[in-house]
């Protein structure tokens, strides 16, 4: 039976490029959400890994493949024998304002949305995943934020985590959106920045990283990050490499993020 009261899925004769799309009806958006898929185009998957993508501030469900190309070069890496065969759910973040920060607010889970729903979409409707398959978390800029915030809180979830040009406190979405912070009406008892997160699980973190463009306008928050965890000892990955706040720097440098999540499913 069906957690969803309604779901939609995208008739295979009509789809393209090995994309297909989900909405489902849930109680944490009190109402609709949308995922776009990438399923490899192989025969005889079974319990292939989830990988959750997530975009940032303005973005949508259709973001990371279509201004990315992610499933693109995805195909070619499993093509090529770097990468196993892998399902690439790209969820929208629940469309609240500008970005909903995958937080819980306004009287809804973004979060849940995010850590429930999403892979159980994915399980009941794509055959090739099930219960038995691994999950991993990615995004950008306020996707960063979520996949390292979410993804480090439900370690037990997720395999491995993420993060590209990180918002890395929830204050940083100033720079970013129309909305006033006070308008989250965030829950006050949550941990809202990533170091705040890893220093209340730091017994049982998935491996994780997270890199940023050395011109980007997070770079510093990043940078700090980066200090912070070395001063607690926190085993982590990070890198720096030549871009800003911009698609073809997450367009080359998903596939790092790819490739990392391949190292983690043993």
């Amino acid at each position: 039976m069906s957690k969803f009261k309604t779901t939609e899925l995208s008739q295979p004769e009509f789809e393209s490029n090995n994309l297909r799309f989900i909405t489902v009806k849930t109680k944490n958006l009190k109402g609709r959400g949308d995922i776009c898929l990438f399923v490899p185009p192989l025969d005889n998957l079974k319990d292939i890994p989830i990988v959750i993508l997530l975009h940032g501030v303005y973005g949508s469900s259709w973001v990371w493949s279509q201004k990315a190309g992610v499933h693109i070069s995805a195909l070619k890496m499993i093509q090529e024998g770097s990468l196993s065969p892998m399902i690439i759910a790209m969820p929208s973040d629940g469309l609240w304002g500008d970005g909903s920060a995958y937080l819980p607010h306004n009287n809804s889970n973004y979060e849940k949305w995010i850590t429930e729903d999403v892979p159980q979409a994915v399980i009941e409707n794509i055959p090739q995943s099930s219960p038995n398959s691994k999950l991993f978390i990615s995004g950008l800029s306020m996707g960063g934020y979520g996949a390292l915030r979410i993804g480090l809180k439900y370690a037990s979830k997720f395999s491995a985590v993420s993060g590209h040009s990180s918002i890395t406190a929830f204050d940083q979405m100033a720079l970013f959106v129309e909305e006033p912070l006070e308008a989250y009406d965030n829950q006050k008892d949550e941990p809202n920045s990533v170091i705040e997160t890893v220093l209340n699980q730091k017994e049982k973190l998935p491996r994780f990283r997270f890199d940023c463009g050395s011109t980007d306008l997070l770079i510093e928050h990043n940078r700090k990050l980066h200090q912070q965890l070395k001063e607690h000892a926190i085993e982590h990955i990070y890198e720096e490499f030549p871009g800003a706040h911009e698609w073809s720097y997450w367009e080359e440098h998903i596939k790092k993020t790819l490739l990392f999540f391949n190292a983690n499913l043993g």
